[in-house]
């Protein structure tokens, strides 16, 4: 039988607006919090409370954002958290929240906030960062559901060709009982997972670019846009049809190949 994660039932039936911490709000997080907006539209117009994301990233926006990035030269300077969040608040009146800071567990005391929400989503650029949002969600929690209850980590990265797309369950959620297929209901983390091949990329140059096309040198201009639509439908489909057997993909837009990551 072919194996299959059901969603947790609380993400399709809440009570209040999913929760979503969105960390990073650059090349791929500006293009994912757009692809949330047009989520929280589609499950309200399903009947669905829809989506409360807040935006944490504390870099502004540069000259070497504009074009590869969704930034105007008119945000040049301003917090890219800010900048976006306000957008997409004006354009969809939505009330989500931007802070211009780390997603750290310093950062989060010394704003004395929990930071949890039911759904993560990462767009870092370091090994380091990933490390520490993998501890603050590995905390324990209690077992009710609720706006602080953590459900999922998704978490994107990219070179200049290639990315990958990964979704993981935090801890292991009860699933029913299938005469079809096999449930599965811990899908690892990244950090886990992945732990080698995460340090072996941790080499790379990440000295700030001066100039979009030294940039593109760096990552390519299509590269976040995709990343971001393919895992968006992924979280899609877990709403809308409550169950997936992909976790996630691994993607080489260099010669268009995309391979999935089944559960």
């Amino acid at each position: 039988m072919s194996r299959k994660h059901y969603t947790a039932p609380y993400l399709l039936q809440p009570t209040n607006p999913i929760t979503v911490n969105l960390i990073g709000a650059g090349g791929t997080g500006s293009k994912v919090i757009t692809a949330l907006a047009q989520l929280d539209t589609a499950l309200f117009n399903l009947g669905h409370p829809g989506l409360q994301v807040n935006v944490y990233d504390d870099d502004v926006v540069t000259q070497a954002n504009l074009g590869r990035q969704l930034f105007a030269e008119s945000e040049l300077h301003l917090s890219k958290s800010v900048a976006l969040v306000n957008r997409i608040n004006r354009f969809y009146g939505t009330c989500w929240k931007a802070f211009t800071c780390r997603y750290s567990i310093e950062g989060l005391k010394a704003r004395r906030r929990t930071g949890l929400a039911n759904l993560t989503i990462t767009c870092v650029d370091s090994v380091a960062a990933r490390i520490e949002i993998a501890a603050i969600l590995n905390k324990p929690q209690n077992k009710q559901d609720g706006p602080e209850h953590k459900y999922y980590w998704m978490d994107f990265g990219n070179s200049r060709y290639t990315g990958q797309c990964i979704l993981s369950t935090v801890g292991e959620h009860p699933q029913p009982k299938s005469e079809k297929f096999t449930p599965v209901g811990l899908l690892p983390f990244v950090t886990d997972e992945y732990a080698e091949v995460l340090a072996q990329s941790e080499t790379g140059d990440d000295t700030p670019s001066c100039s979009l096309a030294e940039a593109l040198t760096k990552q390519d201009l299509y590269m976040n846009g995709t990343l971001a639509t393919m895992g968006m439908s992924l979280l899609w489909n877990l709403f809308r049809n409550g169950m997936t057997d992909s976790r996630g993909f691994f993607l080489n837009l260099a010669d268009f190949r995309s391979q999935p990551l089944k559960v």
